[in-house]
């Protein structure tokens, strides 16, 4: 599985374990956008009506977060109260120093493992730049679990306990320097817990889930391991106070875009996924064009696999457009390392 975070980069495995790594001293992502549900709903199903007609389920499922999310933002701009709030430790302080540290070693390793995003938050507040960073990392360490180098050895047990730790964090109970920098960070923002847990979700069915029916089992995948990033960071990126779209409105957006960066993850990496034994590709669509698991197991690239990627990627540009009018409703301070 390929994750996606800040509505554009995600965790990629494949690479040295976060989980093991120690402290270490600092170095010197027009037209009215306001849409009701039935709009929402619409425009996912809309999306996928080219190739086939899923049961809304998935979509109502996850719409149900999106509102939640959306509650949050909309009591915290009531209160006006969308600036960070600085530290309540003294500059220079023991627990300030610790913290700024912990920080500093998040940028480190989102500067190490994601290039180009890692330029794109350098464009962002200080805060902002800094609380990005922290999901960053640990999205990262949650795609580890399944796929980076002890991706054998993770049970069901294992993402439980994960997910005990992050029940942890919320609560202001840290295990390490990187969940400190998270813990702080979703303190300071109306960020909920849901989005995080759901990502776990998704790390689940990576390990008891190889084949995707249709495109509503993708879809709901593809929020799991994506989606849920953009209902994480639209808080910290926060809403234009002059925006006159629905908080829900921009939410879907974020949601949009993490679906498609996953969709495009998926048609990059069908080689590569279906080297590990998955195929993340909608088992009827696939039928339909004259196609099976054995011609993407053997790598066949016929004029039916160019047809079906044609289909596959119109999709996938079609949930880049919902997303792009999601962004110009940002805080104007975002716009810009977003759409970078």
């Amino acid at each position: 599985m390929s994750g996606v975070l800040l509505w554009v980069v995600g965790p990629k495995g494949n690479a040295a374990s976060l989980f093991n790594l120690e402290p270490r001293t600092s170095k010197k992502q027009r037209r009215p956008r306001s849409y009701p549900r039935a709009r929402v709903v619409s425009v996912v199903s809309a999306i996928s009506s080219s190739v086939v007609s899923p049961s809304r389920s998935s979509v109502d499922r996850v719409y149900e977060v999106v509102l939640k999310q959306a509650a949050l933002v909309r009591e915290q701009r009531r209160e006006k109260a969308l600036d960070v709030k600085k530290p309540e430790e003294a500059e220079g302080s023991t627990g300030g120093d610790l913290l700024n540290e912990a920080y500093e070693r998040c940028g480190e390793v989102c500067a190490e493992y994601a290039k180009t995003f890692y330029l794109g938050t350098l464009l962002m507040t200080p805060e902002r730049r800094r609380a990005v960073w922290a999901i960053y990392v640990w999205c990262r360490r949650t795609d580890e679990l399944v796929d980076g180098p002890n991706a054998a050895h993770i049970t069901p047990k294992a993402l439980d306990r994960w997910e005990k730790r992050l029940n942890d964090l919320f609560e202001g109970r840290p295990y390490d320097m990187f969940d400190a920098a998270l813990a702080d960070a979703v303190s300071k923002y109306p960020v909920d817990i849901q989005p995080f847990k759901d990502m776990i979700e998704g790390m689940r069915l990576d390990l008891r889930k190889s084949r995707y029916m249709n495109f509503d089992e993708l879809y709901l995948y593809c929020y799991y391991v994506a989606g849920t990033v953009g209902l994480m960071s639209v808080p910290v990126m926060g809403i234009a106070p002059e925006s006159k779209a629905s908080t829900e409105s921009v939410y879907n957006a974020a949601l949009a875009l993490g679906v498609a960066n996953q969709l495009t993850n998926i048609l990059r990496d069908v080689g590569e996924d279906a080297r590990r034994g998955r195929i993340y590709l909608p088992q009827d669509e696939l039928a339909r064009a004259g196609l099976s698991d054995a011609d993407i197991l053997r790598g066949k690239v016929t004029d039916k696999w160019r047809g079906f990627m044609k289909e596959q990627i119109k999709r996938a540009r079609k949930f880049f457009d919902e997303a792009e009018k999601g962004v110009v409703e940002l805080d104007a301070a975002s716009r810009w390392p977003v759409m970078a």
